[in-house]
Order: C-alpha cells, then sequence, then structure tokens
C-alpha cells in the first residue's frame, strides 16, 4: 500500500525502536493504519516522519498520541508538521477518558444533597407559582371581563365529563375487589354483613376520592403539563405575553377551577359507581339483595365519612392541577423536556395526594371524625 500512508518499525532492544511513518497521513489516508498504529507494543524511542509527504491535523494528533503513549521523541517533522504537532500537543487533554469514580461514602451524600436541593427549589418555585395564580384571580376579580368562561367549560368537560366512563369503570371493580375480599375475609367471624360497612366507609371516606385523583392525575394532570410545555416550546406563552394576555389567567386559572371544581363530583361519583359494584357482589355471593345493601348502607355509614370525602376533593384537584400546570411552565430546550417534565408532573401529584391522604386520616380521626 505505497501509495497512501504505512509505517516500519526498525530496531529495537534495549534502546528502543524507531517508528518510521511514510506517505501521505492526512484524514483521507490515516485509517487504513490507525488500527495497526494502535497495536504496537515495541518500547518506541523515536517516530521519524522524515518521509511523511503530507500531513495534517488528525495525522499530527495521531502521531502526538503516539509519542505520548510510548514516550517517544518525534523526529524529522517538516517546518509545516512543527507547527501542527505544537498545536495539537497544546490543545490535547490529559485527563481519562473514564473518571475515577467516587467511593460510595462520597457518592450517596451527595446524590442525597442534590435531591433535597432540588426538592427545595421545586418546593419554592411552586409557592412563587401559586403566588401568580392568586395575584391572577385577584386580577380577574377586579376585571371580570377578562376571565375566558368558555376556557373554563371546555376543561370542565375535558376533566370532568370525558373521564366518567374510565373513573366509572375503576370504581365499579374497586367496589367489587373489596366487597369480594372482605367477605372472604369477614366470613371467618361469621360476620359477612359487615362487607356492607366496608365497602361503604372505604369507598366514600378513602378510596373514592383517592383512587379518582390518581386518575386525574394521570390523565388531566399529565395533559395539563403536555400542552402547557408543547405551548412553551413552540412559543406561543411568549407570543400571549407580547400581545398584553396573562398565560396565567388564559391558560393556568382555567384548568385549576376545572379541577377544582369537578373533583368533588368526580369523587362522590366514583364513592356511588363502587358502592354499586360492591352491591353486584352482596347479591351474588352473599345473598344480600341488592336494593337491600344499598338501603343499608345509609344506615350503617355516618355522614361525616361522605363530608371527609368531600373536603379533601378539591384539594386534591387543586395539588393535580397545580402541579401539571406548573411543570409544563417549566419546559426549556427541546421536546425532550415536555415528556420529562409530564412524568415529573403526575409522579409528583400522585405522590403528594398520597402524602395529603395521609395527613387528613391523622386530621379528621384526632377532630372526632375517625
Amino acid at each position: 500500500m505505497k501509495d497512501g500512508a504505512f509505517f516500519q518499525v526498525e530496531g529495537g532492544g534495549d534502546s528502543g525502536a524507531r517508528l518510521v511513518l511514510s506517505g501521505p497521513y492526512l484524514v483521507s489516508t490515516i485509517g487504513s493504519v490507525d488500527g495497526e498504529l494502535r497495536e504496537i507494543e515495541d518500547d518506541l524511542a523515536t517516530i521519524d516522519l522524515s518521509n511523511v509527504s503530507e500531513i495534517d491535523t488528525v495525522g499530527a494528533w495521531v502521531t502526538c498520541s503516539l509519542a505520548r503513549r510510548h514516550d517517544a521523541e518525534i523526529i524529522g517533522a517538516s517546518e509545516r508538521a512543527q507547527r501542527l504537532l505544537k498545536a495539537v500537543e497544546a490543545a490535547g487533554e490529559g485527563a481519562d477518558i473514564h473518571p475515577p469514580r467516587p467511593p460510595a461514602w462520597e457518592r450517596v451524600p451527595g446524590r442525597v444533597g442534590e435531591l433535597v436541593d432540588e426538592f427545595g427549589r421545586g418546593m419554592v418555585g411552586m409557592i412563587g407559582f401559586l403566588g401568580q395564580i392568586l395575584l391572577g384571580i385577584a386580577s380577574l376579580v377586579r376585571h371580570p371581563s377578562r376571565f375566558r368562561g368558555k376556557a373554563l367549560v371546555r376543561q370542565l368537560e375535558l376533566v370532568g365529563v370525558s373521564s366518567l366512563p374510565i373513573i366509572g369503570l375503576m370504581s365499579f371493580l374497586i367496589g367489587i375487589v373489596i366487597a369480594q375480599q372482605g367477605a372472604v375475609q369477614l366470613a371467618q367471624f361469621g360476620a359477612e354483613t359487615l362487607t356492607i360497612n366496608l365497602v361503604g366507609r372505604i369507598t366514600l371516606r378513602e378510596l373514592g376520592v383517592l383512587m379518582t385523583a390518581i386518575m386525574v392525575a394521570g390523565r388531566s394532570g399529565s395533559a395539563f403539563a403536555a400542552q402547557l410545555g408543547t405551548m412553551k416550546l413552540t412559543e406561543e406563552v411568549d407570543a400571549m405575553r407580547t400581545i398584553g394576555i396573562s398565560p396565567i389567567e388564559a391558560l393556568v386559572i382555567p384548568r385549576i377551577l376545572a379541577a377544582v371544581l369537578m373533583m368533588p363530583l368526580l369523587g362522590f361519583f366514583s364513592s356511588c359507581i363502587a358502592i354499586i359494584g360492591g352491591a353486584v357482589i352482596g347479591d351474588l355471593m352473599l345473598g344480600i339483595p341488592f336494593l337491600t345493601f344499598l338501603s343499608r348502607i345509609q344506615e350503617v355509614v355516618p355522614l361525616y365519612d361522605l363530608y371527609v370525602g368531600l373536603a379533601k376533593a378539591p384539594v386534591f384537584g387543586l395539588i393535580v392541577a397545580l402541579t401539571g400546570c406548573y411543570q409544563g411552565m417549566q419546559v426549556q430546550g427541546n421536546s425532550e423536556e415536555v415528556g420529562l417534565k409530564t412524568t415529573k408532573a403526575v409522579v409528583q401529584a400522585i405522590f403528594m395526594v398520597i402524602v395529603l391522604d395521609a395527613f387528613f386520616a391523622v386530621f379528621f380521626t384526632e377532630i372526632g371524625w375517625g
């Protein structure tokens, strides 16, 4: 291959070998010998460039890499080659390709610190975003004509009406599972009739609203984050600010109001469907007539259980919508951010809903509504 780049190793022994490079060492020709040059294991004392007809930056970089690896001296370089070698050597990176990994006792606390810092910044940002929303609501109260009623109605349809089928199916199946599993356990004590108490109280007080909030977070919260994130990427939000329209008033407040208003209705609907599912199982497995099951619900379930569920619902709706809108408004850079922020919105919303549900459980128990 005398018309391309080639090399020859001469000498050897204690004094080291001499590597003679010949031909053009250009980006278009060096590929044929680069692999062989990397495999040289002899100790090189010098690298001779006297027979190199042409050289460019790639050739100079390969030569410098060989010289560093073998601790060899470069000789016979032309004036042009010397300039390239000097420039490449000055720009050379001496760092390892894979930096050393810190020990676990350093990595773990460092990562924990990063997560805590990220959580703190997120909480501060969320509180600031809530403040912007409150200012936007105050501005709408002063100027009611700016309120977008049609946008609110549209969001009420998307958050509430459109989610009725999936929430109804989910709640019906949950009622069936609770009744069936509860009856199996209570049968060991001859108390199958207490299945009515179990289904009624757990659905009206806890699971109806909680599962509805989780479903709304996965369905509507993710939609809020994706919609607002896409609008941020396409600069629609910036365009609205440019023409004097507040994105908080036009985009965020209708979505938050829709979630807050629809969550109590969806939670009540979910609880009712779950009770119906339990009544179906009671009729088929326990011999409790369907209508008897429903009438007994009114007798064994305290009215404050309904109040507890309805009191939690608007708070859950606020958390879900606030998290979705906040994450959507944080999107910037590229389309990958939309997916990341949408996922983050759903995870944070579900986490906060469960934490708040635990807080409410303790609170209502302390005030005597346990």
